[in-house]
């Protein structure tokens, strides 16, 4: 009976201690998660705390734009220096829609390819006065130089990044299609003319944007030439891509839609071909968008151009105008000078609409005129 109840003693003791161990364990299972719950509260609310501040210090530095008068005017800023392969990129990307979400103006931009100074840049600013929501102005000068202009001119801010561009080089096409995609960056720009420092308009401002704006066609001059100055600059190299009867040759200063502007920069198999193989004396500033539209675009180009040049002087280059060669008259023969073309598939005397190349001393001649003959 001793032993028995000996052993009874000893299972409750046991017992007793298994319990005080569960109650102990369970009592800091507890106090852990608790704690553990406090831990984290804490931890959280700093962490909320310093996102909320740091969100409002950015916010509160940040212009939040107005979507009610968006109208699709913003451009990226012309000092980025992207580089070219993002450059082109960027400009070659087409929203799926066709409706913009935003009012949108199409307007025209101007693109000026010139080695330094704009001298015929008040005749330009007489053009472009009263019409600012129509426009785009971008220029692509030799690295180093700065324009110089007030900063209530239309001119202002208007220059691109640039690299070296040396005459009957692959550089001029460079430059072309870095214009062609600085521009492309606004959404607004529908159509693309391409001019040199020499260039002036020979209408007003409402002629050139209606005509060009309302065009169903691209102005690209663009012919077979069977002269060592057109085939005989066709590298076989360039087989099988671009064959000889594909080979095509004329004026460097275009005037493109915005899809064929697009199709231009995002080229890169023939664009490849054309650094590779076009070579001096091949200049591809003559022959690579006149060859690639021929090859794909064709029915979409009116295959002609809208600035007038005088070649009957002979030579590599065409003739200078001095003060001398500015009368009335002749500017009157340039906008009319009896010849017809065709515009959107119909007969037309307006067949240019930009004319070169004016030295100058042009510029006094031409803006005593401007009002009395070219209308603006």
């Amino acid at each position: 009976m001793k032993s028995t109840t000996v052993d009874r003693h000893t299972s409750l003791l046991n017992l007793a201690k298994t319990l005080s161990f569960l109650v102990v364990f369970v009592a800091g299972v507890v106090v852990g998660m608790t704690a553990s719950s406090q831990i984290n509260r804490y931890f959280v609310s700093q962490t909320k705390l310093y996102f909320y501040n740091n969100m409002n210090n950015h916010f509160s530095a940040v212009q939040i734009p107005n979507h009610a008068s968006r109208n699709c005017t913003s451009r990226m800023n012309l000092t980025n220096r992207l580089p070219d392969v993002e450059l082109f990129w960027r400009a070659s990307m087409v929203p799926k829609r066709a409706e913009f979400p935003f009012k949108r103006v199409p307007k025209v931009a101007f693109m000026f390819l010139t080695r330094g100074p704009l001298p015929m840049i008040p005749l330009w600013e007489r053009f472009f006065e009263g019409h600012r929501e129509y426009f785009s102005i971008y220029v692509h000068a030799l690295p180093g130089f700065e324009l110089n202009v007030s900063t209530d001119s239309v001119f202002y801010e208007s220059q691109i990044p640039s690299k070296m561009v040396r005459w009957g080089t692959v550089e001029l096409a460079d430059a072309e299609r870095r214009l062609l995609a600085n521009a492309l960056l606004d959404f607004s720009n529908q159509r693309f003319v391409l001019l040199s420092e020499s260039c002036i308009p020979i209408y007003n401002f409402r002629t050139v944007y209606k005509y060009l704006i309302n065009s169903d066609y691209s102005f690209v001059e663009s012919y077979d030439e069977p002269t060592r100055y057109g085939r005989g600059r066709y590298n076989r190299n360039m087989m099988p891509d671009i064959t000889l009867q594909q080979w095509r040759k004329g004026s460097q200063w275009f005037e493109l839609s915005r899809e064929l502007a697009v199709n231009i920069v995002a080229d890169i198999r023939y664009y490849t071909l054309f650094r590779k193989y076009c070579k001096p004396s091949c200049y591809p500033d003559e022959h690579y968008i006149q060859t690639f539209l021929n090859m794909f675009y064709g029915s979409l180009n009116a295959n002609r151009s809208v600035t007038w040049v005088d070649w009957s002087m002979g030579g590599p280059h065409p003739a200078t105008l001095e003060a001398v060669n500015i009368t009335q008259g002749f500017i009157q023969r340039l906008r009319n000078n009896g010849t017809e073309c065709r515009y959107n598939s119909e007969k037309t005397s307006v067949c240019y609409l930009f004319a070169r190349k004016f030295a100058p001393s042009a510029l006094e001649p031409l803006l005593n005129l401007t009002s009395k003959v070219m209308e603006y």
